[in-house]
């Protein structure tokens, strides 16, 4: 008897207890419901919004995003500093599914489970992650422009037939950018919506050159002496090739690498052919595939004739269906002995002369008519800066050493370069014969955000105290992105964005006057 009521004292305090969870619950889940406010506990990317409301949460976030959209991320190694601003990265926030998945905690599910997640919330606090998605190429374009422009970079060996002569470059041991690390770091920066002043130092790797690979080199400019000729049905042509080979044999050119020199060169046994191109008249290469011009200042005579070099050294080029042009090999290296000038150019954040200044309009010009030409892009950089002579996005900026224009034949038959360089005008076209569908090329670009200018002041104890002068004129900078349009019988194939592009804005340099 006694058993039978003490097991009838414990049933009645569990139903007690039921009970009142019950009743405790209800008015638990009744408060949270007439409560409009977001759960105690809950964070997005680290950023509290409990207890407050969704429009609150909304401006909240709304408002650090906006400050941080303001800073910039200052990039430095040694001596060298470079900035990214956040805002240029294009970077876009998804509040609203962060703040809609803040709002459901506590109220998608019956008043149990509803009140368990409440009470663990409180307890152990949430943290909701905030999609945050970002242009990647617009990144990998401002740290591609970031590393080329790296004091100390490594320079690969590098060499160009000239006249009959193998000229071959040494590398220089150097750094690069630590790519994926930079990546890491500003993404980990991006995804910190608590980050004050943000700085990072650049990863960088240490490379040695790589050393002088003479069979690489033999293999990539031995050519055996053809003849030009045209076969019919279809139309090809088989352009000339002169012989090329070592005047000397292998070992006795490794026994000349052996000196320790910045240039070595190589003596070359050309043969050339009996029958050119030229030879064949102008049914050789009947179509023009791809052609664009650029302007330039004809008084300007340093820089005019630079670009008339580098358009002579390219015009006339043949490229074989599969081969690859190499702006920088075709060109040579720019030096006073091969006729280049002293010209403006871009580098450190300034203009300045330098030798050759002007012949990236050549390979720039080149680009757009090859992309008009509808050739495969090897390899393409643009400028720190915007130029003047093309709009953001067509420009392809050289570098010997370390930048280079590239591009591949992708068609059936040989194409042809034809460069002219003549009173301002840099016309270059690319001619062959067109393929059974030949498309329609439409190149379209965009600016998608504007760079402003900063004014930065030096002072100057050779101007009179109190005076100014402008040293350099500045302009905005921007980003953006360019489109290629195919077409066939005036109907759009396909739209394809080819670059992404970061472009600094160029600072107003002014000089005070220090001297008393």
């Amino acid at each position: 008897m006694k058993k039978n009521n003490k097991i009838k004292k414990i049933i009645i305090l569990i139903l007690i207890i039921l009970f009142l969870l019950i009743i405790f619950s209800t008015i638990f889940s009744i408060y949270y419901s007439m409560n409009n406010n977001i759960v105690e506990g809950i964070e997005i990317q680290g950023i509290s919004v409990s207890g407050i409301t969704k429009e609150n949460a909304e401006n909240k976030l709304k408002e650090i995003i906006n400050n941080l959209e303001k800073k910039e991320i200052i990039i430095h190694y040694n001596n060298y500093e470079n900035k990214i601003n956040l805002n240029e990265l294009e970077i876009n926030y998804n509040i609203n599914d962060a703040i809609n998945n803040a709002c459901e905690i506590g109220r998608k599910n019956n008043i149990f489970i509803n009140n368990f997640e409440i009470l663990k919330t409180i307890i152990f606090k949430n943290n909701i992650k905030l999609e945050i998605n970002y242009d990647e190429k617009l990144l990998d374009s401002k740290i591609d422009s970031i590393n080329a422009n790296l004091p100390g970079l490594v320079q690969e060996y590098n060499y160009y037939v000239e006249d009959n002569n193998l000229i071959i470059i040494k590398g220089k041991d150097g750094i690069i950018i630590d790519k994926e690390k930079l990546k890491e770091k500003i993404n980990n920066e991006i995804n910190n919506l608590k980050s004050d002043t943000i700085n990072i130092e650049l990863p960088i790797i240490n490379k040695k050159a790589d050393g002088i690979n003479l069979k690489k080199i033999h293999d990539e400019i031995y050519k055996q002496a053809q003849d030009a000729y045209i076969t019919q049905n279809p139309l090809t042509v088989h352009p000339n090739v002169n012989g090329v080979d070592f005047a000397i044999s292998i070992e006795e050119a490794e026994e000349l690498l052996k000196e320790e020199k910045e240039e070595y060169i190589i003596p070359l046994k050309i043969t050339v052919a009996e029958k050119t191109v030229s030879d064949l008249g102008e049914d050789a290469f009947p179509n023009t595939l791809g052609n664009f011009t650029t302007r330039y200042d004809a008084s300007n005579k340093n820089r005019s004739n630079n670009i008339y070099l580098a358009s002579e050294k390219i015009n006339g080029t043949i490229i074989m269906p599969g081969e690859t042009f190499s702006y920088n090999q075709v060109v040579g290296k720019r030096t006073i002995d091969a006729g280049y000038k002293e010209a403006g150019a871009y580098a450190g954040g300034k203009v300045i002369q330098e030798i050759g200044g002007g012949i990236c309009q050549v390979s720039s010009t080149l680009y757009n008519a090859v992309l008009y030409a509808d050739l495969e892009i090897v390899e393409r950089s643009n400028h720190y800066f915007e130029t003047s002579y093309v709009t953001a996005g067509r420009d392809a900026t050289v570098s010997w050493g370390t930048v280079d224009f590239k591009f591949k034949n992708n068609r059936t038959y040989p194409i042809k370069i034809e460069a002219v360089a003549k009173n301002g005008i840099n016309k270059i076209s690319i001619l062959g014969i067109k393929e059974e569908k030949e498309y329609e090329i439409v190149i379209q670009s965009k600016v998608t955000s504007i760079i402003e200018q900063e004014i930065k002041y030096e002072n100057d104890y050779s101007i009179p105290y109190g005076e100014e002068e402008v040293e350099q004129q500045g302009h905005n900078g921007c980003t953006s992105k360019t489109y290629i349009i195919k077409k066939l019988n005036g109907a759009t194939v396909s739209t394809e964005e080819i670059t992404s592009d970061y472009y600094h804005a160029l600072d107003k340099i002014i000089k005070k006057g220090m001297k008393r």
